[in-house]
């Protein structure tokens, strides 16, 4: 998800080659309720939410941790080893 715009969002992905749509927060509302909003800047800070499918959230990473998808990819491993044990 990003504030930027449907389009800028949608070129985006294009040039990452993702296939996946890029979400656009262009009013601000998710980043302020998650708490990432930069009122100074007018942007969201970077972070990653691993949210199970119960709407609960598991795992934060926030700034430059968040760029690499590691760290929520062995939360998701952990969240299903403990699932698969119980």
């Amino acid at each position: 998800m990003s504030v930027d715009s449907v389009p800028a969002n949608r070129e985006f992905a294009k040039q990452i080659e993702v296939t996946f749509p890029i979400l656009s927060d262009f009013k601000r509302t998710v980043v302020k309720d998650y708490g990432v909003f930069n009122e100074e800047q007018g942007f969201g800070n970077r972070a990653t939410f691993l949210i199970d499918k119960e709407g609960i959230i598991r795992h934060i990473d926030e700034g430059n941790v968040a760029i690499d998808p590691s760290s929520v990819v062995e939360a998701c491993n952990v969240l299903t080893r403990k699932k698969t044990s119980q």
